[in-house]
């Protein structure tokens, strides 16, 4: 089974990696954007049927090793 995990910046959390990314497409005359957030996709092959455990075992790795929980959120999708 394929599993997605967007991890990305709580909100109030400085962001330098979008600043930079911002700044860059205003140089390159993007004027119109407002801010800019990074985030991160992590996808999994998971084995299995069982949709509840599945999703129980990825918000553990999620908590665990692949999302900072203190500055990060994440999000599962299966």
């Amino acid at each position: 089974m394929k599993v997605i995990v967007n991890v990305r910046l709580k909100e109030g959390v400085l962001d330098p990696q979008g600043k930079a990314v911002k700044h860059a497409l205003a140089s390159l005359g993007f004027s119109g954007v407002e801010d800019v957030r990074v985030a991160k996709q992590i996808i999994l092959d998971i084995n299995g049927e069982d949709r509840d455990k599945i999703y129980a075992d990825v918000a553990k790795m999620c908590d665990e090793i692949l999302a900072n929980t203190v500055i990060e959120d994440y999000e599962i999708v299966i």
